[in-house]
């Protein structure tokens, strides 16, 4: 099974500076890959260094190990892979804010995703999310870490309310702000046709999830798909950065 990745991140309609990062990483004969979303937080100069700290580290972290490890390869060896990322990354977040007291609040969210062959092991921390698209249908993989989200499960608020809560996007957890970053874990089985999109809040406020799969399926390949994401949301004004990264099976 062989993948197409394509990814790209945009300022926005409104925002001056840009603290999301993307990468991927696709081994040699295309048949295993490494996904990566950050959105920094903590001033402009704070988010855009702890997202590029963070995205760094786990590419350091994991990035030789795609290529080394056995398409095979035991879940919880993944697991523990993925794991190390995080830690690297929080470590080094952390590390950089006791350098300079200038970036003490900064922090972000990651999300990442490990594939090889039909499985998808996926890990996260904040609220950056992670989609499986297929046929019309796009399904969250991962919890967002929030306030907000707290609240709709504990009945607090309802979906209605989301749009109307000041504090919607107060994190409850981010890489370099916690003592150890013990992400959340996922593993999902994919199929031929699915398509696996990693993305920043920028895209879920700005475009509805249910028009994503007739975006991504109107379009060849995942560059076009992912640009058409992008456009998507700049037209509806997109008010934070939009970042977006898409994997699909051939």
């Amino acid at each position: 099974m062989g993948y197409q990745v394509a990814g790209q991140s945009h300022t926005g309609a409104v925002r001056k500076s840009n603290q999301d990062v993307v990468e991927w990483q696709l081994s040699e004969a295309a048949d295993r890959a490494l996904l990566v979303v950050a959105d920094g937080m903590g001033g402009h100069q704070g988010g855009e260094v702890a997202s590029r700290l963070a995205v760094d580290a786990v590419l350091d972290a994991a990035g030789e190990a795609l290529t080394c490890m056995p398409p095979d390869a035991p879940d919880h060896e993944i697991r523990k892979i993925l794991d190390r990322g995080f830690a690297l990354a929080n470590d080094r977040i952390k590390a950089r804010r006791a350098e300079e007291p200038g970036l003490e609040k900064m922090g972000t969210t990651l999300v990442l995703a490990w594939v090889s062959g039909s499985r998808a092991h996926i890990a996260h921390i904040g609220d950056s999310r992670c989609y499986r698209l297929r046929k019309q249908q796009a399904v969250c993989l991962t919890r967002d870490d929030t306030v907000v989200q707290n609240m709709l499960e504990d009945g607090s608020i309802t979906l209605a309310d989301v749009p109307h809560v000041p504090f919607r996007n107060v994190l409850t957890r981010a890489v370099g702000s916690v003592e150890e970053a013990a992400p959340s874990h996922r593993t999902e089985i994919l199929e031929p046709g699915d398509a696996l999109l990693l993305c920043s809040d920028g895209l879920t406020d700005s475009v509805p999830e249910d028009r994503w799969p007739g975006i991504v399926h109107g379009h060849d390949g995942p560059a076009s798909a992912v640009q058409a994401l992008i456009e998507a949301g700049l037209a509806n004004g997109a008010g934070d950065n939009v970042s977006v990264v898409l994997l699909t099976l051939e």
